[in-house]
């Protein structure tokens, strides 16, 4: 007796010995999914059917690098209650018979996997290398914003690897080439500097106003005052002229000059953490603050401070 889940192929006669159906179906979807499939509408080049995780390999050109936890724990608990409401997409693996590799939906493939979910439900499609890039850059693109720096690298990649114009990249994503170009420069940054943007410490004008610097010493030095001091990306921009004419102050009018000492430990202590931060000295008490991106950036600066101890669990 055949499997249940062979009739879930969008192609039962054409496409039988290739379906999705032979992945690994449990037992409490498979009576769902032979349902199901009454009410599939063929779609050339698809099928669609329940496969087991341990099948499916993430994306390797996945642009996306830095997923917001709380976001994915929201997931989580979602799929733990209600289960999966949409469908990834994969495709197969040309290397490794019966294996998948994910297009789109890295967020509920990884919130699937910690929910303890053994299956997933899923969409196969035919795609080309170039088309599998493309397509998971486009689903980040409008469904969960990168940080500048991975959207930056995303742009290049696909520049470079498909030896795709900004123009036509332009038309392709719905973004203009002027903020295709402007945001591909943020690579030209030092790697502290591209860091701090990355955490999220370092706004992207404040980074494009420090790449007018032709200097990277100078560019690090600058990005170290921006997040000690809290210069505004108008101070920054001054900052930025009066570096290139050669002088070492660029203090912008109206800002209160700190105190130098607090200051250069600010310094220290924000180049130690990767982040903002501020040391305000008053006449009786002083104040210490320190900025951070999210509940993984905070995690990250507790751990760097030895203070380890489930403190983001609230």
């Amino acid at each position: 007796m055949p499997h249940p889940t062979e009739e879930l192929d969008a192609h039962p006669q054409e496409d039988a010995p290739e379906a999705v159906a032979t992945a690994d179906v449990s037992h409490e979807t498979e009576g769902e999914a032979d349902d199901a499939s009454s009410d599939l509408v063929p779609v050339p080049g698809t099928t669609f059917g329940e496969i087991s995780l341990d099948r499916i390999r993430p994306n390797p050109r996945q642009p996306r690098d830095v997923f917001d936890e709380d976001a994915l724990d929201e997931l989580i608990t979602s799929i733990r209650e209600i289960g999966v409401l949409q469908p990834v997409v994969v495709r197969r693996r040309a290397d490794a018979s019966g294996q998948y590799e994910l297009i789109m939906g890295e967020r509920r493939f990884r919130a699937s996997k910690d929910a303890g979910k053994t299956t997933i439900p899923a969409i196969v499609r035919e795609t080309s290398n170039d088309d599998l890039l493309r397509d998971a850059l486009l689903e980040n693109l409008h469904r969960v914003d990168l940080n500048p720096l991975e959207e930056a690298a995303a742009y290049s990649q696909l520049l470079e690897d498909f030896n795709c114009t900004q123009e036509e990249l332009s038309e392709r994503i719905g973004r203009s080439r002027p903020q295709i170009s402007n945001t591909i420069r943020l690579l030209k940054l030092p790697a502290m500097v591209q860091r701090r943007v990355a955490a999220g410490v370092l706004s992207s004008g404040h980074a494009r106003a420090i790449l007018g610097l032709n200097d990277a010493a100078n560019m690090e030095v600058l990005a170290q005052r921006v997040v000690a001091e809290g210069l505004s990306v108008r101070a920054t921009e001054e900052a930025v002229v009066l570096l290139n004419r050669g002088e070492r102050s660029a203090v912008s009018r109206g800002t209160r000059k700190p105190d130098p000492e607090l200051a250069e430990l600010a310094r220290s202590l924000g180049d130690r953490l990767d982040t903002r931060v501020n040391l305000v000295m008053g006449k009786r008490k002083g104040k210490l603050s320190v900025e951070f991106a999210n509940g993984e950036d905070l995690s990250r600066i507790l751990s760097l401070l030895g203070l380890d101890g489930g403190a983001t669990e609230e």
